[in-house]
């Protein structure tokens, strides 16, 4: 059973930095492209970042250039840092895995990050 656990969000003023984690168990790592995506209220959800097995990244417009994701394998966990983080970046913040194999996704549960003016 796939499971992610998210830790790390919290109330941070703008400028400010945070980082997240992603921890996985139940899967095979190396099949999956790991992600974050995030939703404001009243809005869609929306990539963050996603990183693959061989190290490939890719981010949503909005976070290129301050956010940055990474992957230890031996820790099955996945890190998103976050840096120059506005007031528009608050939001919940979802661990998605992909099963590259059956495209399935998973997702965790999600941890909220405020950011303050």
């Amino acid at each position: 059973q796939v499971q992610l656990v998210e830790s790390g969000g919290g109330v941070v003023q703008s400028g400010g930095s945070l980082r997240l984690s992603c921890e996985a168990s139940g899967l095979i790592f190396a099949f999956y492209v790991i992600g974050w995506y995030r939703q404001a209220a009243g809005k869609e959800r929306e990539l963050v970042a996603t990183v693959t097995d061989g190290g490939g990244t890719n981010y949503g417009d909005s976070v290129k250039g301050r956010f940055t994701i990474s992957r230890d394998h031996a820790k099955k966990t996945v890190y998103l840092q976050m840096n120059s983080l506005k007031v528009e970046d608050t939001a919940v913040y979802y661990c998605s895995a992909m099963d590259i194999r059956v495209r399935e996704h998973y997702w965790g549960q999600g941890t909220q990050v405020t950011v303050s003016s």
